[in-house]
C-alpha cells in the first residue's frame, strides 16, 4: 500500500470538525503555550523547528543544554540523531542503487562473501526494511565485554552475526540495527570509502549541511549540547556512547536547521530520483502479503488521522523525532538532550495544530442503544485479538488480554483513546447497519480488525493442575537477549524477565498462557518424551523462542 495511494482519501475527508489556526501569530502563541509546559526552565531541554509549505514558521530552543555550565538551549545546538540517522544509510543505499553498484534484491554475499547467511537468502531490502530476521545486536548482552572500548565495524559485525536467525527473511517485520550496520559496511564495500566519509562528500558537503557529522567523542563540535538521564537523584550525565557500536544504525550529530535543509533536498528528489523515493515511501510487504509500517528507512502512519512519514530516535542521552505529513507538506522536528524524554506526543501535537486540527479531542455523547452494537472480539490478519467491551456506559479498547483503555467519541463511530490521543478506531458497518470491523490508526500505522462471532475469552483464564504447572518451572533463555524465570506458587504460575518485576501468567489452555499488563502470550512446548524444553513469546505480532536452561 504506497503511502501515496491514501492520500487522495484522505483529502476527501477534509478537517470538518477541527478548529483553525492558519495564521502565524495564533500558531506561535499555542506552540509556545505546549512547549514552554512541557519543556522546564533548568532542565534539559529541546530545539523544535516546524515548515509548512517548504517555509520554516517556527524554530525555537527550551530549557538546558549544558546543566553543568548553566548554558540554555539554543535552536542551532547539534544533537545525537540515533535512530533517525537510518534516512541516511538508506539514502546512500538508494545512490549506489541508481549508479547501478548494487541491486536492492542482491543477496548481501555479493558484497560481504563470508556473511554467515546460515542457509538464506538475505537481499539488501531486506536489510532496508528490518525483514532480514538477522539478531538486532543493540541490547544484546555482552558478558566478555567485546565491545567495551575501541573496537573497528568488523568487530561489531562479529558479535552478532553467527547467532541464530530469528525468521526466515521476509517473514517477518522485526526492527534491527543490525541490518543497518551490515548496510554500512556494504556502501564501505562498493563506494571504497568509509561511511563518515561518505556521507561527508555526498550528502552533508552537497547539501551545505555545516553542523552535521558523524558522531565523534574526541572532535571540538561547536554548539553540542550535554547528554542526560533521569537518575535517583535527579539528572545525571548519561553512559558515554562509542560511534563504531552505533555508525550506520544511528552514529550522526546534526541540528534541526540542518535536518530541514536534509528533509528539503530529499523531498525535492536532490538526492535519488522520485520514483526511487516512492519506492523508500511505500509499506513493504511480507511474503504472505501482508503490509509492514515501514519502508526504506522511514516508518509511515498517521497523526490524527494525517497520512504521516517519520522516524524517531532513541539513545542514551537523547530522545528525537521528526515528522512529515505530505498531504499538507508540514514538516516538524524535535531533538532533545535527555532519554527520560522522547517527543512523539509533543511533535504530533505541532503538527496537528499546524494543519488546523485539534489535538485535544472533543468527546461527544453516543445513545448506549448505538454503543451496545460495539463489543466483540475483533482480529487482524496478524491473528492477535482486540477485545471490545462495555461497563457503566463506557466502551474500553484490550488488546489480548493486556490492559483496557477507555475509548471517547469525537464522531459518530470514531473514536480516540484516552491514553494516547495518537491512535484512534473507527467502526466500520456493514449494509445491515451491523458493525462488521474496526480500523485503528496511529503513528506506526493502519490496521483492519474484523469482528468475529468468537465469545469472549475469560479475563481471568482456567485453572490448570498443579502437577502440571510445576513442570513448567525453570529458567528459559534467548541467548544473549534475553532470560526468563518461571516460578509456581501452589496453583499459580508467574513468570520474571531478567531486571524486571515478577508478573503472574494466566491459562487459556494447559500450554499456552497470557498476561494481564501487556499483550503478551507464552506458549510452553514439550519435547516427545514429555519434557519442557522451550516457551514460545508472541507479543505485537511478533514471535521468540527461549529454550529452557535449568
Amino acid at each position: 500500500m504506497k503511502l501515496s495511494l491514501l492520500l487522495i482519501a484522505f483529502a476527501l475527508m477534509g478537517t470538518s470538525g477541527f478548529s483553525q489556526l492558519n495564521d502565524s501569530k495564533s500558531l506561535t502563541t499555542e506552540f509556545d503555550k505546549l512547549l514552554s509546559a512541557e519543556f522546564k526552565p533548568g532542565e534539559p531541554g529541546a530545539a523544535i523547528l516546524v515548515s509548512r509549505n517548504g517555509e520554516i514558521i517556527y524554530k525555537k530552543a527550551y530549557g538546558m543544554a549544558n546543566l553543568e555550565l548553566n548554558i540554555p538551549m539554543q535552536d542551532n545546538n547539534v544533537f545525537w540523531i540515533a535512530s533517525i540517522g537510518k534516512q541516511f544509510t538508506a539514502i546512500a543505499i538508494l545512490q549506489l542503487m541508481e549508479q547501478g553498484k548494487l541491486n536492492l534484491q542482491d543477496e548481501i554475499t555479493r558484497f560481504i562473501p563470508d556473511y554467515p547467511t546460515q542457509g538464506n537468502k538475505i537481499t539488501i531490502e531486506h536489510l532496508l526494511t528490518h525483514t532480514s530476521g538477522i539478531h538486532n545486536y543493540a541490547g544484546m548482552k555482552d558478558p566478555e565485554n567485546k565491545l567495551s572500548g575501541d573496537v573497528s565495524l568488523s568487530q561489531v559485525i562479529d558479535f552478532f552475526k553467527n547467532l541464530p536467525m530469528r525468521f526466515a527473511p521476509g517473514t517477518k517485520w522485526e526492527y534491527s540495527n543490525s541490518g543497518y550496520l551490515l548496510l554500512g559496511h556494504i556502501i564501505e564495500k562498493i563506494s571504497g570509502k568509509s561511511y563518515p566519509q561518505y556521507l561527508e562528500e555526498n550528502i552533508f558537503k552537497p547539501l551545505g549541511m555545516a553542523n552535521s557529522f558523524f558522531a565523534d567523542n574526541k572532535r571540538i563540535i561547536k554548539n553540542r549540547v550535554g547528554a542526560y538521564s533521569a537518575g535517583e537523584m535527579g539528572f545525571e550525565n548519561s553512559r558515554y556512547l562509542n560511534p563504531t557500536i552505533i555508525y550506520s544504525a544511528g552514529a550522526i550529530q546534526s541540528t534541526v536547521g540542518d535536518f530541514f535543509k536534509w528533509h528539503q533536498a530529499v523531498h525535492s528528489y536532490k538526492l535519488v530520483k522520485k520514483e526511487t523515493l516512492e519506492k523508500a515511501f511505500t509499506n513493504y510487504k511480507l511474503a504472505d502479503g501482508k503490509e509492514t509500517d515501514y519502508g526504506y528507512g522511514w516508518k509511515l502512519g498517521f497523526v490524527y488521522e494525517s497520512p504521516s512519514i517519520w522516524h524517531g530516535g532513541s539513545i542514551e542521552g537523547f530522545g528525537n523525532i521528526e515528522i512529515y505529513l505530505p498531504m499538507e507538506d508540514v514538516y516538524v522536528v524535535v531533538f532533545s538532550n535527555c532519554d527520560c524524554y522522547y517527543p512523539k506526543d509533543i511533535a504530533a501535537k505541532l503538527a496537528a495544530l499546524t494543519v488546523g486540527k485539534r489535538y485535544d479531542y472533543q468527546e461527544i455523547r453516543i445513545e448506549s442503544s448505538i454503543l451496545k452494537k460495539y463489543p466483540g472480539l475483533y482480529e487482524n490478519q496478524k491473528a492477535q485479538q482486540r477485545i471490545i467491551s462495555i461497563a457503566d456506559n463506557r466502551l474500553y479498547s484490550q488488546l489480548g488480554r493486556g490492559p483496557k483503555s477507555e475509548l471517547k467519541a469525537y464522531q459518530q463511530n470514531m473514536f480516540f483513546f484516552k491514553d494516547d490521543l495518537l491512535k484512534t478506531i473507527e467502526f466500520s458497518r456493514n449494509q445491515k447497519a451491523g458493525v462488521s470491523a474496526l480500523i485503528t490508526k496511529k503513528l506506526d500505522g493502519i490496521e483492519v480488525w474484523q469482528k468475529t462471532n468468537k465469545p469472549l475469552p475469560d479475563s481471568n483464564g482456567i485453572k490448570v493442575d498443579a502437577k502440571i504447572l510445576e513442570t513448567y518451572v525453570g529458567d528459559y533463555e534467548i541467548p544473549s537477549v534475553l532470560r526468563l524465570s518461571v516460578s509456581r506458587v501452589k496453583d499459580r504460575l508467574f513468570m520474571k524477565a531478567e531486571g524486571q518485576e515478577q508478573f503472574e501468567i494466566f491459562a487459556d489452555s494447559v500450554n499456552k498462557f497470557f498476561t494481564k499488563i501487556n499483550d503478551a502470550e507464552f506458549e510452553f512446548v514439550k519435547d516427545e518424551s514429555g519434557k519442557v524444553t522451550n516457551v514460545i513469546l508472541n507479543q505485537g505480532g511478533r514471535t521468540a523462542e527461549a529454550k529452557r536452561v535449568k
